[in-house]
């Protein structure tokens, strides 16, 4: 197949603009994805390497692979936590030629975005490390996708696949506008050890999977040139038998739970993906957890290693072992987690690899540093609060009762009585009413019972109400 032309640019310095800018992004990004059932802290399982095997059949496309022009730099360390509240940062904006561009949420339900671009030139939306050059003014629209619900599919016994960036579903009107696409990865090209020829950029198509070469592949990302549109992400291909340990660009995600008697942290350990991130960030907000920011490790970190988590305290960690492993947004994440007590002194974290005992990350938890920390933070989120204050809205806009009732009288909330004195009432209005009602006089841990019931049961209720009350 033909290697298809790479579009004009105007200047030379335009041509260095998407590698500068990736260098420049922040560790810290946004996903708009949406996630439930994260959390399972009992769990101590190791996560796994998404390691698939693909389809024989699979069609390749695209030109040869340029060797790469310049090395993967390596985030500059900090000696300790910087114990800032972030700010939020819901950056629905694409960086363009002439200033930001803003992005539309279209479909709520699939996670669906929009965005015009006026004129051409480059564009990138620094949230998700996804990058665009365009020829003309083109209408472009992006959702996200999990590698588990469409490699499984693919399953078959001749090549091993590694996930290298998140997937997204991209379509362009007109297609033709669109010069390239430049797609996030978070394979480390630093120390050389891996060849460009393994990456692959798999699309989802109603065929099946079909396999094309970028065009190029650069620290940070790969590009497609003239691209076709489907769902599509990076996937290394690694002959089947070899064992090779493939450098990654990870993330140190440090989680602090404000406690008066015994202060939890949760550690994460995961390939540097801002959709992850940010998925991260938003589960560990609903537990009311406190980012404390500091640097990734140094040094690019093996993709499918353990490492070990210790801390100057001698505080018992839950697990001490941590697997470097990628699961998309949405799956459950594994992590360690402590607790320090009262926290009367700084806390030295380090984290090794197990293999060679070679130390990868350290980082000095502050106790004055968590009480600003603590002292800026919102109050924690009171389901019973939240009850009583939306009574009003609650009695008008509940809606099929069956679920909660149940769900108040097998948590003892409720006796089979109280539970036919809601039924009887003749109007969903007035049913509601009884209900709270009911509850509110039985004291704020029914009421909990109560929040969680709904949650569950009509979630966009819940979401709708909290909004109205920023």
């Amino acid at each position: 197949m033909e290697k298809k032309e790479c579009p004009e640019k105007s200047s030379s310095s335009e041509e260095e603009l998407p590698r500068r800018v990736y260098r420049e992004l922040p560790c810290v990004s946004e996903t708009l994805c949406d996630i439930s059932h994260f959390f399972q802290e009992d769990d101590e399982t190791e996560a796994e390497p998404l390691l698939f095997r693909a389809v024989p059949e699979c069609q390749l496309s695209g030109g040869d692979i340029p060797s790469v022009s310049e090395e993967q730099e390596s985030s500059e360390g900090q000696d300790s936590v910087c114990f800032e509240i972030e700010e939020d940062y819901k950056n629905r904006q694409f960086l363009g030629p002439e200033g930001n561009v803003d992005v539309e949420l279209i479909d709520k339900s699939t996670n669906r975005y929009s965005v015009w671009f006026p004129t051409a030139g480059w564009y990138l939306w620094s949230a998700t490390g996804l990058g665009f050059l365009v020829r003309d003014e083109v209408t472009v629209t992006i959702a996200f996708g999990s590698w588990s619900q469409h490699l499984a599919l693919d399953l078959q016994h001749h090549e091993q696949w590694l996930v290298g960036g998140p997937l997204f579903d991209v379509t362009a009107e007109p297609e033709e506008a669109v010069a390239e696409i430049h797609l996030p990865h978070f394979i480390s090209l630093q120390a050389g050890e891996v060849d460009v020829s393994w990456f692959l950029v798999a699309h989802f198509k109603n065929e099946g999977m079909v396999l094309e070469h970028p065009a190029r592949v650069e620290p940070f990302y790969a590009v497609l040139e003239s691209p076709s549109f489907s769902l599509m992400g990076i996937l290394l291909r690694i002959a089947s038998g070899t064992r090779l340990s493939i450098p990654i660009t990870s993330n140190t995600l440090i989680y602090y739970h404000p406690h008066p008697e015994d202060i939890k942290f949760h550690l994460y350990l995961v390939p540097s993906d801002a959709l992850l991130t940010k998925a991260i960030d938003d589960e560990e907000d609903r537990f009311h957890g406190v980012r404390l920011q500091t640097s990734p490790p140094m040094e690019p970190l093996n993709f499918g290693s353990s490492y070990i988590v210790s801390n100057s305290a001698n505080l018992k960690v839950m697990p001490k072992e941590l697997k470097l492993s990628y699961r998309s947004p949405g799956e459950i994440q594994h992590f360690s987690k402590f607790y320090a007590g009262q926290m009367k002194e700084p806390i030295q974290l380090e984290i090794t690899e197990k293999r060679h005992g070679t130390l990868v990350w350290d980082t000095e938890v502050k106790p004055v540093d968590l009480q600003l920390v603590a002292a800026s933070a919102p109050p924690p989120f009171s389901g019973a609060a939240f009850v009583k204050e939306n009574h009003r809205q609650l009695q008008a806009r509940m809606g099929d009762l069956k679920g909660v009732l149940d769900d108040l009288q097998d948590n003892e909330v409720l006796t089979e009585n109280e539970k036919e004195l809601v039924e009887q009432e003749k109007t969903r209005q007035s049913k509601n009413e009884a209900l709270l009602s009911m509850v509110e006089k039985k004291g704020d841990l029914a009421l909990d019972v109560l929040f969680r019931s709904i949650s569950e049961r009509d979630p966009y209720l819940v979401s709708y109400l909290r909004q109205q009350n920023l």
